[in-house]
């Protein structure tokens, strides 16, 4: 009975529509300012709020679910969630799969969008090493592969397979699980046709995303299978991409083929050099596909060679022709001399810079889906992150002049009975009491809208 009142709560503070009502994300602290009547704010403590958006996925409103969600998303881009996953880990992680899974309850599109996203921010706070990070691999891998294979209109949910390649890089313990994703990534656009599989022509905009996956995990691996019929594959088809009249599915491809080559993966196939008489059978197999693929990589140059001076008519926006130039001609620059884009990211009062493809990638990728702000949040507190991109931030807090408070006042400021805490707890009842009496009780969590890779 207690649960469902609060549930009942619950979902009134996360169902509202009134524009007015707002929640803001602080990056300093963990308290936010909701904005109850329009005009008059109060301080709403973030973990309260978090755990509040926890009870309200178990809602049957979609839309309840949706706006919890959303808060969930907002909070862990702009701040890492230590304490709050420490204690509703396995809760947040079976709630957010139960709106993936197989005949689960419905769920809309953006709900599981939204859950996906959840999962994939979840795994990047926990990091890597942690048993969580492995678990949060291991229980979210095969739904999301269901969901892929079964599912034929997914085009407004890339963030499914942007949570697929997060908890791979998270929580993958090898090549082997690293490539299986990638393969499952690669079976949406290349489906294993079979009786209860219709194909259907992906969209520019799902391309875009999967290629981005895609090379991004490439991007993690050291190793990889010589295939050469895979590799031949892929490369044919990332090639043929770049005659694709979307650019940013061009800008994609473009990237993937820099990592690949990159990464050496033609050279690999190339026998020592002796004469064909002395070769074995598999070194002449290897000699014949490292022609083929030097074949392919010097078609893929010409097209980069082009795409970096096109003056346009295969698309419209300026800025995707600006950044498409820009992406190839430094392409061209690897194919012709070998050095690598360097970037260099303002990271608070440092600088994040990388200086190869593969941290590239890694560094676009990572920011799309934390958002700018909540990059740099993390960049400068997600110890994982930092060791991802050998990143050592200039600490802001006074490390041994630090003021360390004192047990009295600690009771003075943290305790739930301090007088902080009392008058906080004060004005929460006068507001809502104010509130109600308007009709206007309800909290409402701005909604985080889903964003395409």
């Amino acid at each position: 009975m207690g649960k469902r009142n609060s549930q009942r709560k619950n979902a009134a503070m996360l169902d509202s529509d009134d524009d007015s009502s707002s929640v803001s994300s602080s990056s300093t602290s963990r308290t936010d300012h909701v904005s109850v009547s329009g005009n008059e704010e109060v301080l709403f403590d973030q973990d309260a709020l978090l755990d509040h958006a926890l009870d309200a996925l178990d809602e049957k409103r979609s839309s309840t679910r949706e706006r919890a969600l959303s808060v969930i998303v907002g909070a862990f881009s702009s701040n890492l969630q230590h304490q709050f996953v420490d204690k509703k880990f396995a809760t947040l992680l079976h709630l957010c799969l139960a709106s993936i899974k197989k005949g689960s309850k419905k769920a809309s599109a953006k709900e599981i969008a939204l859950a996906s996203h959840v999962i994939g921010l979840l795994s990047l706070t926990v990091g890597c090493g942690d048993n969580r990070a492995r678990e949060i691999f291991e229980e979210t891998v095969r739904p999301l592969d269901e969901f892929l294979t079964s599912k034929s209109d997914f085009t407004k949910i890339p963030s499914l397979l942007g949570c697929l390649a997060i908890i791979t890089f998270v929580g993958g313990n090898d090549k082997e699980e690293t490539e299986k994703s990638m393969d499952i990534l690669w079976r949406v656009i290349h489906p294993r046709l079979g009786s209860n599989v219709v194909a259907v022509k992906p969209s520019a905009l799902l391309i875009t995303a999967i290629i981005s996956a895609w090379s991004f995990l490439l991007s993690t691996m050291s190793e990889f299978k010589l295939n050469s019929k895979h590799w031949q594959n892929s490369i044919s088809y990332l090639s043929s991409l770049l005659d694709k009249e979307d650019r940013p599915v061009r800008i994609a491809a473009g990237e993937a083929l820099a990592v690949i080559f990159e990464n050496g993966i033609i050279e690999k196939f190339s026998a020592d050099s002796k004469g064909a008489s002395a070769m074995n059978q598999e070194e002449i197999n290897l000699q014949e596909s490292y022609v083929h693929l030097q074949g392919l990589k010097r078609k893929v140059i010409n097209q980069v060679k082009n795409l970096s001076v096109e003056a346009g008519g295969k698309g419209s926006a300026k800025k995707d022709l600006n950044n498409q130039r820009n992406l190839f001609r430094d392409i061209v620059e690897f194919f012709e001399y070998g050095y690598s884009p360097e970037v260099s990211m303002k990271i608070g009062g440092d600088s994040l810079q990388t200086s190869s493809w593969s941290k590239m990638i890694q560094l676009n990728f990572l920011k799309h889906f934390l958002g700018g702000g909540g990059f740099i949040k993390h960049m400068q507190e997600n110890e994982f992150l930092q060791d991802v991109f050998n990143f050592t931030p200039k600490r802001r807090y006074l490390n041994n002049n630090e003021h360390r408070m004192s047990s009295g006042e600690k009771r003075m400021f943290k305790s739930p009975n301090s007088v902080q805490n009392k008058a906080r707890t004060q004005l929460l009842n006068k507001q809502r009491l104010l509130s109600e009496g308007r009709n206007l009780g309800h909290y409402a969590a701005s909604m985080v809208d889903d964003e395409a890779f």
